[in-house]
């Protein structure tokens, strides 16, 4: 695996510790059960993956580069790097402008931007039309391209399938970054459609078969077709993609489903010749991170911090999967534990940030899952974990924890 160059705020002496444990007595990623950090009263139970993934870490080191190399010039981040408000604070501190919101939204007008300045892609990558806008300013888009790997993977397999006649469906938010970008890259290609859930693709299932008129297909999706999509010719031959970043077993159950589907309709013998198999686009990192977060839950914690940005899709569906199993408090940093007695935290279900109370049991040993987004430093989970700590007077002990394997 690459090391990457990037800051050593963003870095932890003590997290460090837990993944070289867990690199060392499990080299091949085939435990997924958490890492524990026991302090007498304080009992951490670590996810066995968490925080900076490949991508997130090649964003960051090629962004910063860019600083290093560019002393002088402006430099411009297309959006958000990735959705981690401490990093990107740092970024816009360090002189890095951004260009747009994560919704597309203009934060400053194109034509302030000149040949002369540097703009940054972010790991999401960025529409074709955005990058045919800044190649006919005299910029490179690819000079600093921090698109990440896993992200062009969808972009080549949905170009390769449509290619083949297929018709691409992605399982993503439709106004996310990334997919906004991969379903600008697919629909130059193919016809191209956007679908969020397991209820939008049994409707769109219902619509293959015929059981609901094409008038309601257009009603459901508006917005989220390429131009001049056809129903009743468009969805004869698909295949499904994803937002790198959604439930990894969602997409799979979504793939299914439309692929039963396309049984249904033409049979099995032809079903080569109507669905195309992607399965090879998931994630790993959001693969194992899910599979270690599903492990974590099954621990008798009290209760579960996340800690990562609240506009990331990839932290918001660790959350969701604890919450199945614990109490999950969803924190965008360590300044969201104001006390022993208080905590800040986002709700999912409302979408907003609420105050808990008593968040810390009295109780004489207390244990606590944590875990992180792929787009959260190390740093900032060692700063809970010390925060914690403190209310404790256990605070000087964490640089000399020990981890140790745990078994349910």
């Amino acid at each position: 695996m690459k090391k990457f160059d990037i800051p050593n705020y963003f870095k932890s002496g003590a997290i460090s510790k837990v993944k070289n444990f867990r690199k060392i007595n499990d080299k091949y990623k085939n435990d997924f059960s958490p890492t524990l950090l026991d302090f007498g009263k304080i009992r951490f139970y670590i996810s066995r993956h968490f925080g900076f993934c490949y991508g997130v870490q090649n964003a960051i080191e090629i962004a910063y580069s860019a600083l290093n190399e560019n002393p002088g010039k402006r430099i411009f981040m297309l959006s958000e790097m990735i959705h981690n408000p401490d990093v990107n604070q740092d970024l816009k501190e360090q002189g890095i402008n951004f260009i747009q919101d994560s919704q597309g939204n203009p934060l400053m007008d194109w034509d302030e931007i000149t040949s002369d300045d540097i703009v940054i892609i972010p790991a999401f990558g960025a529409p074709i039309e955005t990058e045919k806008k800044l190649k006919e300013m005299g910029i490179n888009p690819e000079r600093y391209n921090t698109t990440c790997p896993f992200v062009e993977k969808v972009w080549n397999r949905s170009a390769q399938i449509g290619k083949n006649g297929y018709t691409v469906i992605i399982h993503g938010k439709h106004n996310h970054e990334e997919t906004r970008a991969t379903f600008s890259h697919s629909k130059s290609a193919t016809p191209s459609l956007v679908i969020l859930n397991l209820e939008e693709a049994e409707f769109l299932s219902k619509v293959i078969l015929g059981e609901i008129p094409e008038r309601m297909f257009y009603e459901q999706f508006k917005g989220k077709f390429s131009a001049g999509f056809n129903p009743e010719k468009d969805l004869q031959k698909i295949g499904v993609v994803n937002q790198t970043t959604m439930l990894a077993e969602e997409t799979e159950t979504i793939a299914d489903l439309l692929r039963e589907t396309m049984i249904k309709k033409y049979g099995g013998k032809n079903l080569t010749e109507h669905f195309a198999d992607n399965r090879d686009t998931l994630c790993y990192a959001t693969n194992d991170n899910q599979t270690a977060t599903k492990a974590l839950a099954e621990y008798n914690a009290d209760f579960a911090i996340v800690v990562g940005g609240y506009n990331s899709s990839n932290t918001s569906h660790l959350v969701e999967l604890l919450e199945k199993n614990l109490k999950t408090y969803f924190i965008s940093n360590v300044r969201e534990i104001i006390s022993r007695d208080e905590i800040f935290h986002f709700s999912l279900k409302n979408k907003t940030r609420v105050k808990s109370e008593n968040f810390l049991p009295d109780k004489e040993i207390v244990s606590i899952a944590i875990t992180s987004g792929a787009s959260c430093p190390d740093s900032e989970v060692e700063k809970v974990l010390a925060k914690i700590l403190g209310f404790y007077g256990l605070e000087n002990n964490l640089p000399e924890a020990t981890p140790e394997k745990v078994n349910k």
